[in-house]
């Protein structure tokens, strides 16, 4: 009886378990039948399109003209004509020397001279005298080229009296110490009552022109070996005259309202760094730079005619370094693309290859998404719109 009772148990187990199982396989057929909708990506549409293509350089301010005052005579400093720190115009007197002693110089010059031309005057005479006694056979041949050599010679005499007597005025103009160039000009070296000499080493003052300035900067030679090669097979073309502008930003972040132009490129190269020196020239009319300021330049290269540019949002970086993107096909599948970017401009890749034109680069909603899966892609733009909204930006600019 005991035997019996067991068996019932058991089968009444084996019956429950096999209920159980059918319910558990009908449950997965009714999710089945209500699946999980599509993700929403938001993708950007790329389209190739000309790039202007920038390098940004680091440099130095430089005063387009800098004139380091000297005295050209020497003596005792009377007045300093000027206030330290204005600005100055050419000619304008800085400095007044004593000009006593260059004044009697002046003076014994034009009574050298004076002496001179009476000499000149009296041997021209007595030359014109022995030329008609000469006629006439009452003097030699000799005393009258005696006397024709005494007056060229009494005129020599005059002429270098007459440049002593320059000399002399020369040296007394110097006594006033004239400004060489416009610009603004900084503290005195000297003081009233101080004693200077003729091209003395040490600067009276200097005097530097701010309007316009320089910016020296400087160019790898690898790099513009590089750019040489790009323009040689057309992968980068000038712009017309956009090659030569040049943006700057301050050293606080902001950026300077004026753009500069490059003068020239050195010919010659640093061996110790491989670097060319850059120059360009940028106005400075309200004089906000001040030599010596550091200061990032965007020189513009060229453009790139065929460029294509990508978010930085839609890339993803590989283990190995490399980069991909995920686009959504014609049938709405996420594939995934390995591509090879070059720089990076205005919060965007410049892609070398990897991408056809018009493809639909997902640039929001990565994480959620695989390749292979269905998506629903929420258009945003193309890549030229979001790079003409980027460059409107107020702080952009």
């Amino acid at each position: 009886m005991l035997h019996t009772s067991l068996v019932r148990s058991l089968s009444a187990a084996l019956v429950a378990g096999l209920l159980l199982a059918g319910c558990d396989t009908s449950a997965p057929t009714a999710t089945a039948g209500h699946a999980a909708p599509a993700p929403e990506v938001d993708v950007l549409t790329v389209h190739s399109r000309a790039v202007d293509l920038r390098t940004e350089l680091t440099g130095r301010t430089a005063a387009h003209r800098i004139a380091e005052v000297r005295p050209q005579v020497t003596g005792i400093v009377l007045e300093r004509l000027f206030e330290e720190g204005s600005d100055v115009k050419t000619g304008q007197v800085l400095y007044r020397i004593d000009p006593v002693i260059y004044k009697a110089e002046v003076a014994s010059a034009e009574a050298s001279l004076a002496k001179a031309q009476a000499a000149e005057r009296s041997a021209r005479l007595k030359a014109d005298r022995y030329t008609e006694l000469a006629k006439r056979q009452a003097v030699s041949r000799q005393d009258q080229d005696d006397a024709h050599a005494a007056w060229k010679q009494a005129q020599a005499e005059v002429a270098a009296a007459r440049a002593a007597l320059e000399r002399a005025r020369i040296d007394l103009a110097y006594t006033e110490v004239k400004a060489p160039i416009d610009g603004r000009i900084g503290k005195s070296g000297v003081t009233e009552g101080a004693l200077v000499t003729a091209e003395q080493a040490a600067p009276l003052t200097t005097i530097q022109q701010l309007d316009p300035l320089y910016v020296d900067m400087r160019q790898s030679t690898s790099e513009l070996l590089r750019l040489k090669r790009a323009f040689a097979d057309g992968s980068l073309v000038a712009g017309p005259g956009e090659s030569a502008r040049i943006h700057l930003q301050l050293e606080d972040g902001t950026r300077y309202d004026a753009p500069g132009t490059l003068q020239f490129s050195d010919v010659t190269v640093d061996e110790s760094t491989g670097m060319v020196n850059l120059r360009a020239e940028v106005p400075n009319p309200d004089l906000l730079l001040l030599p010596g300021m550091f200061v990032r330049g965007q020189l513009t290269e060229g453009k790139r005619p065929e460029g294509m540019l990508v978010p930085q949002a839609g890339v993803t970086r590989t283990p190995n370094g490399g980069a991909s993107v995920l686009v959504v096909t014609a049938d709405n599948k996420v594939e995934k693309r390995t591509v090879e970017l070059g720089r990076a401009i205005d919060g965007n890749w410049l892609v070398e290859s990897g991408l056809e034109d018009g493809v639909r680069v997902i640039v929001a909603g990565i994480q959620k998404v695989r390749p292979g899966m269905t998506v629903k892609p929420m258009e945003t733009g193309t890549s030229e719109h979001v790079v003409q909204t980027r460059n409107s930006n107020p702080q952009d600019s």
